[in-house]
């Protein structure tokens, strides 16, 4: 089993949308799993920059299509991606301070994270502006 399952709730009822969704709960358990089977420091280090980079990529994507589209809601939604991004920064930095790689606290944080986003912004995105 992954770090991460799809579930429901993570649909932003967009299928096109929800698939690169997918795709990217596939990336964090590759990484992860690489990273834990691994099982030093570097490798799990790698696993979160590796996650940075992926989660990176995909919102610039979406920002640009937000801008192309001119969505109104682009600064808070471009906010949350920040606020994201700085959560997994600070996982990765509470793990290289403590040497301490918890599976069940990063799956739940990074749960949550996908929840929250998922949930509101990118929910109120493809509402507002369908499939891309």
């Amino acid at each position: 089993m992954g770090l991460l399952q799809w579930e429901k709730r993570y649909s932003v009822g967009i299928e096109a949308v929800d698939h690169e969704h997918r795709e990217l709960v596939d990336l964090i358990n590759r990484l992860h799993e690489k990273a834990t089977m691994q099982g030093s420091k570097v490798a799990v280090l790698g696993f979160f920059g590796d996650l940075y980079k992926a989660v990176s990529a995909h919102f610039a994507l979406e920002e640009r299509f937000m801008r192309e589209k001119r969505y109104d809601q682009l600064p808070q939604h471009k906010g949350d991606h920040e606020r994201l991004l700085d959560e997994i920064r600070d996982i990765m930095e509470d793990y290289e301070a403590n040497d301490v790689f918890d599976d069940k606290l990063l799956a739940q944080r990074i749960d949550a994270w996908f929840s929250r986003h998922f949930e509101s912004h990118d929910a109120r995105l493809h509402r507002a502006l369908g499939n891309h």
